[in-house]
């Protein structure tokens, strides 16, 4: 699976995963080979580009959860869009809160783990998808945590705002940067953007506290300095956890950094325990689904292995089949205590994950 830009799509390409419409109506189907007609109506569509699939490679199994997902975050990222330019316009939010309960609605009460796809983003719609990832995955999380629905929403709000300044810049002054120089450019106009807080929740000073306090704890991980001593909220554990998973597995056009797994992202976290809150970090494996069964993984021994069973005490020490001694391992067992995994086997698409019939024709039994 590879990404093409609208200006470089050639008919016959075939389609990797579903496209919506501003309003989620399904306009090609994952597989579809693309017509001069379509590729006419993906840049009406104002889309930036697209997935497409190599020549051999098999159209990615998605099911319904999966689906609806890509629908979701379809409709959602244009109403962010506009959401921010009217804030811009006129200095208060609209439809915030609206779009906030839509994503309560649809994701505050998912008991199971979803598969959290990540997915291409520009300079130009970067921000808009970050802050709905940012808010799908604090909603998933606040399941697992004993959270007010007053609570909720504050947070959520605070989650869909933090990012806010960096809407801010013109995109003339990202062209040509390097990583860094980004990063410092974006940084600096999200400080600035916090200011804009007050003014949009002016009876809730709690949301611009949330906002504050995340970044300037995450901020303390880049300057290498200890994160200030205050009482931090429980928003700013769960936005903390939150941002930096979405931005360590985040997929950019704009180059420089490759993206992590959700393993490494993971490994990250429980790095930094002062900033990225313990429980905070266990509702997010509590929500995403970070090592579905059939993945291959690489261990900490250097081999690779594949995951059997999933352990849900110890997300890095499941039941793995190791290829080079074609052995079975519990790497919860104390015979393997100095094991666990170490990543993810990254390939061009997800021909590294085996579908639930290839498990079966191995005799291994799928949940």
């Amino acid at each position: 699976m590879r990404f093409v830009r609208t200006d470089e799509l050639k008919t016959g390409l075939r389609i990797a995963r579903p496209i919506y419409n501003k309003k989620g109506v399904l306009l090609y189907e994952a597989g579809s080979s693309l017509t001069s007609q379509a590729i006419a109506s993906i840049s009406n569509f104002g889309l930036i580009g697209i997935f497409v699939l190599d020549a051999t490679e098999p159209v990615p199994p998605m099911s319904e959860d999966d689906i609806e997902f890509e629908r979701f975050k379809t409709v959602k990222v244009y109403e962010i869009m506009g959401e921010f330019k009217d804030i811009i316009a006129t200095h208060r939010v609209h439809k915030l809160s609206n779009i906030c309960n839509d994503i309560l609605v649809k994701y505050g009460h998912m008991r199971r783990k979803l598969n959290f796809m990540q997915d291409i983003r520009s300079k130009e719609d970067y921000v808009y998808k970050h802050t709905l990832n940012v808010s799908i995955l604090a909603t998933l999380m606040l399941f697992h945590m004993s959270v007010s629905q007053a609570e909720k929403e504050e947070i959520l709000q605070a989650c869909m705002i933090h990012d806010f300044g960096k809407v801010t810049v013109p995109d003339i002054l990202l062209d040509g940067e390097d990583p860094d120089e980004l990063d410092r450019i974006l940084n600096n106009a999200q400080e600035t953007g916090l200011d804009m807080v007050d003014t949009l929740f002016p009876s809730n000073p709690n949301i611009k506290r949330i906002c504050s306090q995340s970044f300037n704890m995450r901020m303390s991980i880049i300057m290498g300095r200890e994160p200030d001593r205050m009482k931090v909220l429980t928003g700013t554990r769960i936005l903390n956890v939150a941002d930096t998973y979405d931005t360590l597995t985040s997929i950019s056009t704009t180059g420089g950094r490759e993206p992590m797994s959700g393993i490494a992202a993971l490994r990250y976290l429980y790095k930094y325990p002062e900033i990225f809150n313990k429980k905070a970090v266990e509702a997010l494996v509590l929500s995403v689904d970070l090592l579905p069964q059939g993945t291959s993984v690489l261990l900490s021994n250097g081999s690779q292995a594949l995951v059997l069973s999933v352990n849900y005490n110890d997300i890095l020490k499941p039941m793995v089949l190791e290829f080079s001694t074609n052995r079975i391992m519990d790497l919860a067992s104390p015979e393997y205590s100095d094991i666990e995994i170490d990543d993810v086997v990254k390939t061009m698409d997800s021909r590294h994950v085996l579908s639930k019939e290839q498990m079966a024709q191995f005799g291994i039994k799928s949940s």
